[in-house]
């Protein structure tokens, strides 16, 4: 006679209670991890609209004034020509903000302005939908 071999494997309630730990742990997890994502966003829009500035100071140094708010950040990628202009511009590409929305430009030709609208795209904000601003107007 033959003996059934009981089979292997897992019940539904021990299933049901791995899966309640495990989403425990995610409601306890991912706030903070997602509060990090957020401020490293806020990091990169910083770093980019320093370096927007600092290119604009470099312009400013070659020809006397900034671009116009009508010419925009693109004329930073613009090859100029000596002795009034870098050969190879001043930025390789406009930087998109991180969260995909194009940084704010604004120049009186003497001063300027940059801003990322930051993550809900619109002018103001409080917390993680703060603009960030470059100080120079």
């Amino acid at each position: 006679m033959r003996r059934v071999q009981p089979q292997a494997g897992f019940t539904l309630l021990e299933i049901m209670v791995v899966v309640f730990i495990l989403g425990l742990l995610v409601t306890l997890v991912a706030p903070p991890i997602m509060h990090h994502v957020v401020d490293a966003k806020r990091t990169k829009a910083a770093a980019d609209v320093k370096q927007i500035a600092e290119s604009l100071q470099l312009f400013k140094l070659d020809n006397n004034v900034y671009p116009s708010t009508a010419g925009g950040l693109q004329a930073l990628t613009q090859p100029g020509k000596p002795p009034n202009g870098n050969p190879d511009g001043y930025l390789r590409t406009v930087p998109i903000d991180p969260w995909g929305n194009p940084y704010a430009y604004f120049s009186d030709g003497a001063r300027f302005l940059v801003k990322s609208y930051a993550a809900d795209g619109q002018e103001g904000g409080e917390g993680d939908n703060a603009d960030i601003v470059s100080n120079e107007f």
